[in-house]
């Protein structure tokens, strides 16, 4: 019980920064700070609470272990449920990935970033569908990729995050300066040995 129950609200916290992430940024500069973080937080609270009322819904009501993974017994309602999830999220960064090569580009963000971003997660949440779709179907290779992604997926959603829109941004102008200025002075030899 605890286990899920930490599982849903890990898994739907993940998702509500995932779904934010993505409608802020597909807005672009049609609205402002305010209003766009207000209708970001209302679009990802809609999704992420009709996912969480499924999930609760699955666990509590019907009592499909979505959250914990035997090998030994395949649940096809909960594979089912993951499979169908899975092809949302894949569809919808497939769109995404369609409309930068359409005649809808334009209402993307210029951003290269992002499109970076819409192409890894393309790829993360079609792998794991795929492994989905193989343990639904009975097959252990499918248990062990679901396992890898979602761990991957985990522990390396943040660090891509701060790659991808962050780094840049945190980059201290000031550190390259002093790199300049201290290569500059290494050149003119102020770091010589013989300044006895």
């Amino acid at each position: 019980m605890a286990w899920n129950v930490l599982s849903l609200f890990t898994t739907s916290g993940m998702l509500f920064l995932e779904v934010s992430l993505v409608a802020f940024l597909l807005q672009g500069n049609y609205a402002s700070g305010l209003e766009a973080l207000t209708r970001t937080f209302v679009v990802s609270g809609l999704i992420v609470g009709l996912d969480l009322f499924l999930k609760v819904i699955y666990l509590f009501g019907f009592g499909v272990p979505l959250f914990v993974d035997n090998s030994e017994q395949t649940h096809q309602i909960k594979w089912g449920l993951w499979v169908f999830h899975r092809l949302v999220l894949t569809a919808v960064y497939g769109v995404i990935l369609f409309m930068y090569h359409s005649k809808w580009r334009e209402r993307l963000p210029a951003r290269p970033a992002f499109y970076r971003y819409v192409c890894i997660m393309f790829i993360m949440n079609a792998l794991a569908l795929l492994a989905c779709g193989l343990t639904a179907n009975g097959a252990s290779f499918g248990f062990w990729l679901y396992g890898a992604t979602i761990v991957c997926y985990h522990a390396f959603y943040l660090p891509l995050l701060y790659k991808i829109f962050l780094a840049d941004f945190f980059q201290e102008e000031d550190l390259h300066l002093e790199n300049v200025y201290y290569s500059e002075m290494k050149d003119a030899g102020f770091f010589d040995a013989d300044w006895e």
